[in-house]
Formats: structure tokens, C-alpha cells, sequence
């Protein structure tokens, strides 16, 4: 189930039903507010939130200008993050996700929120 606010919450939970490989999804605003999130419980998407937008302060803070895309690997998984103007998605995937595919589903997810129609 997705909580949303307009057509973040349908990107969300489309990353989601797109993979077995996404775990959760999620949509923040520009200053790291969240926007919807697809497959966690509340208190569970709060810290998925807090963990997204610390990974883009850190990423930002590390290069000399807003970073738009990050992947960040570990034993067990992953996380993506693409960003614009008005919204960063971010989803967990399991371990053998294929980044180019979560990348590619991401940047078209966001391109759908730019253009709903």
C-alpha cells in the first residue's frame, strides 16, 4: 500500500510492482520532507526518509554541486537515489538488482512526475 500525495505516491508504488528486486520506494521534496513511500510502515518510511536525504547531503557535500544520481552498495543491498528540482525517489533493492535496470526505472518514474499526461 502506498501513502501519497498526487502522482509521487503512483511513481512509488510503480517501482515497487515493476521489480521483486525493490523493497521499498520512496518520493521527498526538496528539503527532505516525505512525499509518499511504497512498502513500509510508517515509522519505517520516517527512518527510509532521514537515511535518503542524509545520503544526498552527504553526496552533495562531497562534490562541488548537487549530485542527481547515486547508487550506494553494501553486502545485503542497495539504495538509488535520482533527483530534480522538485522530487528525490529513492528505492532499497535486494542485492542482485541490476543497477542500469533500478537507474533506468527510476529516471523514467521522475520523468512521469515532471509529465503526468
Amino acid at each position: 500500500m502506498s501513502r501519497e500525495l498526487g502522482g509521487a505516491g503512483a511513481a512509488t508504488a510503480r517501482l515497487v510492482e515493476m521489480s521483486a528486486d525493490v523493497r521499498a520506494a520512496l518520493a521527498l521534496d526538496p528539503a527532505g520532507g516525505l512525499v509518499a513511500v511504497s512498502g513500509a510502515d510508517r515509522r519505517r518510511a520516517r527512518r527510509l526518509a532521514d537515511l535518503a536525504y542524509e545520503l544526498v547531503l552527504a553526496a552533495d557535500s562531497a562534490s562541488a554541486g548537487p549530485i542527481e544520481q547515486i547508487e550506494a552498495q553494501t553486502v545485503a543491498g542497495a539504495v538509488f537515489v535520482v533527483r530534480d528540482a522538485r522530487y528525490t525517489l529513492a528505492c532499497v533493492v535486494c542485492r542482485l538488482a541490476l543497477p542500469a535496470l533500478v537507474l533506468y526505472d527510476l529516471h523514467q518514474s521522475l520523468l512521469a512526475l515532471e509529465d503526468p499526461a
